[in-house]
C-alpha cells in the first residue's frame, strides 16, 4: 500500500477500535418477535430522488410500491438528494412528509449527500457536522421506531448518539441498517482544508467504533437464534466495481469494516448479503470471493465465499426497484427482481 502519513494514522485508530470491538462481549441481539413476523417480502430503493424530475416524480414511485401486494418493508439506502443541491432544512423536511406517505415500515440509511457533500459551495458551503445533526433530528425524532404509516419497532444502537443504526428480524434473518458512507466514509477533505479535520476524524472514529459493534450485535444474534442469513445495509459502496484503479487514500476509512464483516461472516457460515447504494448501476458480486482484487486491497487473508453483495440502481439510473423475498432455499434464501418504475 502507498505511504499515506495521515490516512495510515487514522487507519490504524480504527483498526484499534476493530480490535476492541472483537474482543468486547457480545450484547443483546435484535427482537426476534418482529412486528409482523409471517411478512417475507421487502423493496429496497436508494440513490433517490436525484434532482429535479425525480423529485416531481418520486411520489409516484411511492405509490407503485405501495400498491405492491408482495412487499411489507421497505428499506432506503441513502442518498435523498444528488451531489450538486443545497442541503437546506426545507429539502430535508419535504423528504421526510414523501417518506411518511410509504404505507409500510421504512428503514433509512444515511447516504453522504445528505451531510457528508454539504460542504461544496453548490451545497450550501455546510458544516457537514450540522447537517448531520439535522438529519437525525428530521428523520430519526423516534428512536426505535421505523418511519412509514404502519412503523415497526427495532433495535437502536448503544450508545444512543447513532439512532440511524437499527437492527431486526424477519423469517429469521437478521437485519442491520448500518451508517457507513461515500466520500472515504467522510474522510474526503472539506472545501479549504487538505486533509481531515480533527472534528471530521473525531466523528468518523466514534461513528465507525458504533457501525462495528452493530456489526458483531447482529452477527451474534443471528448465531445465537440460529438464523438463516445475515442482511447488512449501507450506503457506501465499499468495493465499487466501476473504479478501475482504486487508490487506498479513498478506500481506507472502510478497512476496519470490511475486515469486521469478513470475519463475522466466516465465522457466521451461512449466506451474508450485503445491500449498498453509492455506485447507482445494479450489480450483484462476492467481492471477497479468492479470486477478487479487494481481498489483497484489503489486506485480508482469507476469501469470504458466504459474502454477496448487491448495488441498487440510483442516480440517473433510478428506474426500479428490488423486489426482494425471503425464501426456504438454505443455500441461497434470498431472491430478488428488479422492478421497473411506471414512472420513469
Amino acid at each position: 500500500m502507498p505511504h499515506l502519513t495521515r490516512a495510515s494514522a487514522i487507519a490504524a485508530a480504527a483498526i484499534v477500535l476493530t480490535s476492541t470491538a472483537l474482543t468486547s462481549p457480545a450484547s443483546a441481539g435484535v427482537n426476534h418477535n418482529p412486528h409482523r413476523p409471517s411478512d417475507a417480502t421487502f423493496a429496497v430503493i436508494g440513490d433517490i430522488p436525484y434532482g429535479a424530475d425525480e423529485i416531481a416524480s418520486f411520489p409516484k414511485v411511492i405509490a407503485q410500491i405501495n400498491a405492491d401486494p408482495a412487499v411489507s418493508l421497505v428499506a432506503h439506502l441513502g442518498d435523498i438528494k444528488n451531489g450538486s443541491s443545497t442541503c437546506d432544512d426545507a429539502y430535508f423536511s419535504m423528504i421526510r412528509s414523501r417518506f411518511d406517505a410509504f404505507e409500510d415500515p421504512l428503514v433509512y440509511t444515511i447516504g453522504d449527500n445528505e451531510w457528508t457533500d454539504c460542504h461544496r459551495l453548490n451545497n450550501g458551503a455546510y458544516n457537514p457536522l450540522e447537517r448531520l445533526e439535522a438529519v437525525r433530528r428530521t428523520f430519526f425524532d423516534r428512536p426505535g421506531v421505523t418511519l412509514g404509516q404502519d412503523p415497526m419497532r427495532v433495535k437502536v444502537s448503544d450508545p444512543p448518539e447513532y439512532p440511524e443504526n437499527v437492527r431486526f428480524t424477519r423469517d429469521r434473518v437478521s437485519f442491520a441498517a448500518v451508517h457507513l458512507v461515500g466520500s472515504n466514509n467522510s474522510l474526503a477533505p472539506w472545501t479549504g482544508q487538505t486533509g481531515p479535520t480533527p472534528e471530521q476524524t473525531a466523528e468518523v472514529l466514534g461513528r465507525t467504533a458504533a457501525a462495528i459493534e452493530d456489526i458483531h450485535k447482529t452477527f451474534e444474534s443471528a448465531r445465537r437464534h440460529r438464523d438463516r442469513a445475515v442482511v447488512l445495509m449501507t450506503q457506501a459502496d465499499m468495493f465499487d466495481p466501476t473504479v478501475t484503479d482504486p487508490k487506498f487514500a479513498d478506500y481506507f476509512a472502510f478497512q476496519p469494516v470490511v475486515r469486521a464483516i469478513a470475519q463475522e461472516s466466516a465465522e457466521f457460515g451461512r449466506p451474508v448479503y450485503l445491500f449498498n447504494g453509492d455506485s447507482h448501476v445494479y450489480n450483484r458480486d462476492f467481492p471477497l470471493a479468492s479470486d477478487s482484487r479487494w481481498l489483497g486491497f484489503y489486506d485480508l487473508d482469507s476469501p469470504v465465499p458466504n459474502l454477496s453483495r448487491i448495488t441498487v440502481d440510483g442516480s440517473d439510473n433510478a428506474h426500479d426497484y428490488l423486489r426482494v423475498t425471503i425464501t426456504n432455499n438454505r443455500r441461497d434464501p434470498l431472491t430478488w427482481v428488479r422492478v421497473p418504475f411506471t414512472s420513469s
